[in-house]
């Protein structure tokens, strides 16, 4: 079953793109087409998938592990917000996920 997440790019324009069970967030934010480098190509070895998750979804999503948390508290503009979205699996539950893409 498809779903949907919601992407605010860094300039702020909204974008709905389409979600499929088994690709995690980084990937379809990268296949859309959007500006998100994903240099370590999901592994959690850098941080250039990192996004804001709207409040309002954190508590859907799985605890963070500590590669990620590592990852985390080396890049700059840490929220509480905060995650690596090739650590998120995209599943049902997360259609319409709200995410920003962080600076680079």
């Amino acid at each position: 079953m498809k779903g949907q997440i919601i992407v605010t790019d860094r300039e702020g324009k909204v974008h709905e793109l389409e979600a499929e069970e088994g690709y995690v967030l980084m990937e379809i934010i990268r296949d859309a087409g959007l500006p998100i480098e994903a240099a370590c190509g999901g592994c959690a070895a850098c941080a250039t998938c990192h996004v804001y998750v709207d409040q309002e979804w954190i508590t859907s999503l799985n605890l963070i592990e500590d590669d990620e948390e590592s990852m985390l508290d080396q890049t700059f503009f840490l929220k509480k917000n905060s995650r690596l979205s090739c650590q998120i699996e995209y599943k049902n539950n997360l259609n319409g996920i709200k995410l920003t893409l962080a600076p680079e």
